[in-house]
């Protein structure tokens, strides 16, 4: 799929450049950028929209965005997901033709214990070696960040004694031009079942950017030279993307296609929601029966989730970067 995102108009002149954020007038800029999309079938198309919506939002009104969309081929997906790639999506093959300027890799819903067993881990692999010499700076997401991290420097991602998940804030630890313009702590959404120890990364070369002293490390960087950018949250996601989550995950307990009722996501429903919840799930766990699910009330969510704040931010300072390098 190539999206094409024009924030100004097509000129005569450099002395009619339209003004930037800053007031500023600058020469069109085009920055092509690459998705390789790896969530699930249940989040894919919404992946596609929170980026582009993400990628449009962000840049200043002199960049002009083109935007195409990947997958792993080694990834299993059903017949309605295969007809999507089909469709939209570039065909990954093309990926080293088409001048990428930066690089989002997503995460994936885990299948086997070890990343290095996951089927889609050898084209995983051939993208992180063809990002660290062919883009500018390159993204990767939750799982992707682990995986990058492993086959980079042999840090392996540590199991948690449960699913991280919820919105925590998250402080700025150093500056970067990534982190430019935070002042006050990022509200993040995280969801993964492991995590990577920070002060390995810190020893191996890694910068710390962003931190959490519930969760740990949320961003850190490294030059490789392409600067890479690795996210253990979802900035990215939108307001109900936890919910969606969580309400799948309690559908697959119902199912019993999973042991234990999931944990609430930290700080993010309504306290008054919380309690239903709750209620629900004392119910749950005497009668596992999927037909429930239909008693649940509508849900709320807490009123200071400032959904999407901190990745416009950082997206805003990721295709800033990329525009400067171009100017």
């Amino acid at each position: 799929m190539t999206l094409l995102f024009d924030r100004h108009r097509r000129i005569a002149s450099p002395a009619l450049a339209p003004a930037d954020f800053d007031g500023r007038t600058r020469r069109p800029i085009d920055l092509t950028i690459g998705l390789v999309n790896n969530m699930p079938d249940s989040a894919l198309k919404a992946t596609d929209v929170q980026i582009a919506r993400l990628l449009q939002q962000s840049a200043p009104r002199h960049v002009r965005i083109r935007l195409h969309c990947f997958s792993l081929p080694s990834i299993a997906r059903s017949q309605t997901a295969r007809s999507h790639l089909a469709q939209t999506y570039t065909d990954i093959d093309r990926l080293d033709g088409l001048g990428i300027d930066g690089l989002i890799v997503t995460g994936a819903e885990p299948i086997a214990s070890r990343l290095s067993d996951e089927p889609y881990w050898p084209d995983l692999t051939s993208i992180i070696d063809w990002a660290r010499t062919n883009t500018r700076t390159t993204i990767w997401s939750c799982l992707a960040a682990h995986a990058a991290v492993l086959y980079l420097d042999d840090i392996e991602r540590q199991r948690l004694a449960s699913k991280c998940s919820g919105v925590y804030d998250c402080v700025k630890v150093r500056d970067d031009w990534l982190t430019q313009g935070i002042e006050a702590p990022l509200k993040v959404p995280h969801s993964r079942l492991n995590a990577v120890n920070e002060p390995l990364l810190a020893e191996r070369g890694y910068d710390i950017l962003t931190r959490s002293d519930e969760i740990g490390v949320d961003i850190f960087a490294r030059s490789m030279p392409s600067r890479f950018v690795f996210f253990q949250g979802h900035p990215e996601y939108d307001a109900l993307s936890l919910q969606r989550e969580y309400m799948r995950d309690i559908a697959r307990f119902l199912a019993g296609q999973r042991d234990d009722f999931p944990r609430l996501p930290e700080s993010y429903f309504s306290i008054e929601t919380e309690a239903v919840l709750n209620a629900f799930a004392m119910r749950a766990k005497t009668r596992r029966d999927p037909t429930i699910a239909a008693e649940l009330p509508g849900l709320t969510l807490r009123p200071d989730l400032a959904a999407g704040g901190a990745a416009k931010l950082l997206f805003k300072n990721w295709i800033g970067h990329l525009a400067g390098q171009a100017e």
